[in-house]
């Protein structure tokens, strides 16, 4: 007989049963809340969340586990409350949902968070489970050795709060790392920030964190960048461009003005650079 339990597509069940009922407990639920649970395996959450929630909307890649957590309700009342979607949630399209919870599948940790926080409507809170190390990127603040671009992505559209560590061994088949349960709140409403620009300049500045942001800006690739993007802009505007241009003069200034040019990225919070984007 097969294992039920496939690791290739990051099945760790959570068997303990205090901490399956904390993480719920976390959520803050109400008897009114549609909760989505992403990764719901063989129901330890589920069944806890069907207590306190009105309606739950589990999304399972493995149609396995999927069957196994349909049997565990079978015949009960909490049965009509449960809608099982056999799919990749990445690629699913989302029903409304109040809260989200999930313990969720390493290798999706960040592209199920940026696909939650663009959800419309946006959800109340998320209380997720991640490989530790992920989690704490999540909350790292300016100066930590593990702040990232990661960091202030997500620091832009949501607050973010380490809720506990779970060990290893509290899973069925255990990881091979320890886990960390983080809750989610996005802003609401989020910042008028064209993300795709956003997440452009935290590429640069990011790279060599340590660096001023002078520095990074002055490397010839990213000064060709910004001055083909430039160029496109005027161009597409029908805006001229100064024969004596210097794309790295104009950069420099624009840093100079905003007070950032000695600046580093690894010291610098979510409202520094959100300062330096209006600006620009």
């Amino acid at each position: 007989m097969a294992p039920l339990f496939k690791k290739d597509l990051g099945q760790h069940i959570l068997k303990n049963p205090l901490i399956a009922q904390n993480i719920v407990e976390k959520a803050g639920l109400k008897c009114t809340d549609v909760v989505l649970e992403v990764g719901p395996g063989t129901g330890n959450l589920t069944t806890r969340i069907l207590e306190r929630a009105k309606k739950v909307v589990a999304v399972e890649l493995d149609p396995r586990l999927a069957a196994e957590l349909a049997k565990r309700v079978q015949g009960k009342p909490e049965q009509r409350r449960l809608n099982i979607m056999v799919g990749d949630v990445i690629k699913t399209d989302l029903p409304f949902f109040d809260v989200c919870i999930s313990n969720t599948p390493y290798q999706i940790s960040s592209p199920l968070i940026f696909k939650l926080l663009e959800h419309r409507p946006l959800f109340r809170c998320a209380v997720l489970m991640f490989q530790r190390e992920f989690a704490l990127r999540l909350i790292a603040k300016p100066g930590d050795n593990l702040y990232c671009r990661l960091s202030v992505n997500i620091q832009l559209y949501a607050k973010v709060d380490h809720i506990m560590k779970i060990g290893r061994n509290n899973f069925k088949p255990p990881p091979q790392v320890d886990s960390s349960v983080v809750r989610i709140e996005p802003r609401n409403p989020p910042p008028p920030i064209d993300f795709k620009e956003w997440d452009g300049l935290m590429r640069i500045v990011f790279v060599r964190k340590n660096k001023t942001l002078a520095a990074n800006f002055k490397t010839t690739s990213v000064l060709d960048i910004i001055e083909n993007n430039y160029k496109t802009f005027c161009s597409a505007n029908e805006m001229m461009i100064e024969s004596n241009f210097d794309i790295k003069e104009k950069v420099m200034n624009v840093l100079k003005s905003v007070g950032f040019a000695e600046s580093r990225a690894a010291k610098m919070d979510v409202d520094d650079f959100l300062k330096y984007t209006f600006i620009v």
